[in-house]
């Protein structure tokens, strides 16, 4: 029986070792075995190994030789990063968006298309086609696609294995296997203000903790921690979206009155524009009156739920969202806004833009199916 347990720690063991040793490959580019050794802090026999296996299953390949220190060049080693692929699909009220990603998490594609959501099973078999025509139009080999990750502005029960609720999309209770059956690849449920999270914690070289604002045609949040999305006992961790801001303030999509939607949401800009959020910000740049004069009332909102989140949490504060992708122009200037509320002396550094500008949602979905794989390398 020991011996059984002992056998088990050590196949345990070895994959970990294994996992982390692809993984550093994969987010580092060309490297070799004594890099490998020295930053893992694993013995050289031991990388040596591990890496043999690695290029044997594929996934790594030899890059020709690294500038010699002094001795033996060392073998240049790359992760094989098409060999496998990632599909992310972002659903919204209005859109659909596609993007297509390698092992090291370059994006190869992406598409964003106009289809407003519709309950049943008509939406999906769409969906699927859209998609089928994406993946041939970008030449993808469909043996390469180990899953697609799927992004919904939703309640998102991982237990349950369903969509608990989505107010925007009037989805309940909607089974993860109602959706992924019109699907030919294994599919990863995801919320989208947690994809947008994990599109910026799972890749950051040096954020471990920090809570992701999602300021869209809804507002979300995320809250990221030591590499991995906080859920909450109800998978409801992070809506900030329905913090009240002001008691008994305007009316919110959800039924009731001040929470921060009603006031921070990327509609409250662009609904000023047409429906443009892009003209809005270009007419702020122009310095439009009653365009700044909205924008600061806008920022003010902002300022009061950031450092609301700070205070509690006590991390960094990413803005993300469709209006957070325009926001690294203005950081400064929300920045202060949020450090005239602070209680206490610190930099305001803590707040800041997020780093994925477009299709992030898309792009953290697709993250996940590859970090999933990665796990089980």
């Amino acid at each position: 029986m020991n011996g059984r347990k002992i056998t088990n720690t050590n196949i345990e063991v070895k994959k970990n070792n294994r996992n982390r040793i692809f993984r550093y490959i994969c987010k580092n580019g060309i490297v070799s075995n004594p890099d490998l050794s020295y930053e893992l802090k694993m013995s050289l026999p031991t990388v040596t190994q591990i890496t043999k296996e690695l290029i044997e299953m594929g996934l790594v390949e030899e890059n020709g030789e690294l500038q010699s220190t002094g001795g033996r060049r060392a073998k240049a080693l790359a992760a094989a990063s098409n060999v496998k692929q990632a599909v992310g699909l972002d659903i919204t009220k209005n859109h659909i968006s596609l993007v297509l990603t390698n092992l090291t998490g370059e994006m190869r594609k992406y598409e964003r298309i106009f289809y407003p959501y519709a309950p049943g099973d008509a939406y999906y078999y769409e969906i699927n086609k859209k998609l089928e025509e994406f993946l041939e139009e970008g030449g993808a080999d469909r043996e390469s696609i180990i899953g697609i990750g799927i992004s919904f502005p939703g309640i998102i029960d991982l237990e349950k294995r369903m969509i608990a609720y989505s107010h925007i999309l009037g989805v309940k209770a909607l089974a993860f296997d109602e959706v992924s059956r019109f699907f030919s690849f294994p599919c990863y449920f995801i919320n989208d203000a947690n994809a947008g999270a994990y599109a910026e914690g799972i890749q950051a070289e040096e954020l471990d903790r920090f809570f992701y604002l999602s300021l869209s045609n809804t507002v979300g949040g995320a809250f990221f921690s030591g590499g991995r999305l906080e859920q909450g006992r109800n998978f409801r961790c992070g809506e900030a979206g329905h913090m009240t801001i002001v008691p008994e303030g305007k009316h919110c999509y959800c039924g009731k009155r001040g929470c921060l939607d009603a006031y921070c949401s990327a509609r409250c800009l662009s609904d000023m524009t047409d429906g443009k959020l892009e003209k809005f910000f270009g007419r702020l740049e122009a310095g439009e009156e009653e365009i700044v004069s909205a924008w600061d009332k806008y920022t003010s909102y902002l300022a009061i739920a950031v450092n609301n989140i700070h205070m509690i949490l006590d991390c960094d504060i990413i803005l993300g969202g469709y209006a957070g992708s325009y926001m690294e122009n203005h950081i400064q200037a929300i920045q202060d806004k949020v450090v005239r509320r602070n209680t206490f002396t610190e930099e305001n550094t803590f707040v800041r833009a997020c780093s994925y500008k477009f299709e992030a949602a898309a792009m953290g979905a697709s993250l996940k199916v590859i970090e999933t794989f990665i796990e089980q390398v």
